[in-house]
């Protein structure tokens, strides 16, 4: 059985949206595109090959199979890991509204049934099913503990606004640091295993 992992680029104050261009997510009206980009170095490109060598399918959501859609195809290169697999293997986008995807090979999951589908496609499979960006999806997925393991690449830069990966009203869960770097950009990188609710107590006997 494989499993299913979350990666995801964040600000200081937990803002994932649009990180590598201008242009990549102005919705909301967000101009603070390409923040990822000054702080971009060899340690983050070296975790980032080390997680896409373990991938065996991906599972995104529209706005970021389109925005993947939009580019991988022409900067394709077969010996590359990251753009290799991106182009090669499954992907399983989460929609209710796309209905034939572009870029394959692509498989369309929607519906009520949406939850054991992701299961089912996660079973199948010996490595991992792994999600990028794709924030909806991913604040979905927490919600119903369907994350096994989540890498959290934190940079140095603070916006103020734009989408965050933990909204309010999230699910209180606990997590156990399994893995710990920092770049000399300043990125901190952390991967995270669920261990279950939140727990709570007081320092006052």
């Amino acid at each position: 059985m494989g499993k299913l992992t979350l990666t995801t680029f964040v600000t200081l104050d937990g803002v994932m949206q649009a990180p590598g261009g201008p242009d990549e997510d102005r919705s909301g009206g967000f101009e603070y595109g390409g923040w990822l980009v000054p702080f971009a170095d060899e340690e983050m490109g070296q975790f980032i090959t080390e997680v896409f060598g373990r991938v065996e399918a991906f599972l995104l959501g529209r706005r970021t199979y389109e925005i993947f859609a939009s580019y991988w195809p022409q900067h394709d290169d077969p010996a590359d890991p990251v753009a290799g697999n991106l182009n090669r293997l499954p992907k399983y986008v989460a929609s209710t509204t796309l209905k034939e995807p572009q870029w394959g090979p692509a498989t369309v999951l929607d519906g009520e049934q949406l939850q054991s589908e992701i299961v089912r496609v996660k079973d199948t499979l010996e490595g991992e099913l792994q999600v990028h960006g794709s924030g909806a999806l991913a604040q979905w997925l927490l919600a119903r503990d369907l994350v096994d393991e989540m890498n959290l690449l934190v940079f140095p830069v603070f916006l103020g606004a734009g989408r965050r990966l933990f909204p309010t009203g999230g699910l209180p869960t606990a997590f156990e640091l399994t893995a710990s770097r920092t770049t000399s950009a300043g990125t901190a990188i952390h991967s995270y295993r669920p261990k279950g609710r939140a727990t709570f107590g007081s320092f006052v006997d």
